[in-house]
C-alpha cells in the first residue's frame, strides 16, 4: 500500500502529517514554508508512494468558510492542473484548538506549545487520523 498525507495549509506555513505505508497511522511530516510546499510535496512524492492527499478545508466554526479557503482551492486547482496523486478536501474546523489541547496533555512546556511550526505539523496529523478513522 502507499502512504496517504495530509496538509494543514496556512498562509505562511504549512504542517504536513503522513500515513505509514499500511495506513494505520497518522505522524508528523514536516512544517514547511507554504511558498515552498507544492515543490516539497513533488520532491516527497517522487520519493514516498502516496496514493492520496488530504488537505483541510478551513472553515469558520458555523461552517462558514474561513479567509483562508481562497488560498487552499488555489493550491488544489494547480494541483490537480499538474500532477497526478489525487487531493481531497477533509474539514479542519477546531484543528488547531484540539493540538494545543495534544501538546497540554502530552505535558509540553509553555514555550514549546508557542512553536506555531509544531501546531501546524500537529494539526496536519490530526486532520489525517480523523481522515483514517473515518474510513473505518
Amino acid at each position: 500500500m502507499a502512504r496517504i498525507l495530509s496538509i494543514d495549509y496556512g498562509k505562511k506555513r504549512t504542517g504536513l502529517a503522513v500515513t505509514d505505508p499500511l495506513q494505520i497511522i497518522a505522524g508528523g511530516l514536516a512544517t514547511v514554508p507554504t511558498a515552498q510546499l507544492y515543490d516539497y510535496l513533488v520532491k516527497y512524492i517522487s520519493e514516498e508512494s502516496v496514493e492520496l492527499i488530504v488537505i483541510g478545508e478551513p472553515r469558520q466554526p458555523n461552517g462558514e468558510p474561513s479567509e483562508n479557503l481562497a488560498r487552499v482551492r488555489q493550491f488544489v486547482a494547480r494541483w490537480k492542473n499538474h500532477q497526478q496523486v489525487p487531493i481531497i478536501y477533509y474539514d479542519e474546523r477546531f484543528t488547531s484548538v484540539l493540538a494545543h489541547k495534544a501538546m497540554i496533555d502530552g505535558g509540553l512546556k509553555k514555550k514549546a506549545r508557542q512553536n506555531k511550526a509544531l501546531v501546524d505539523e500537529i494539526s496536519a496529523t490530526i486532520i489525517l487520523q480523523s481522515f483514517l478513522e473515518s474510513k473505518r
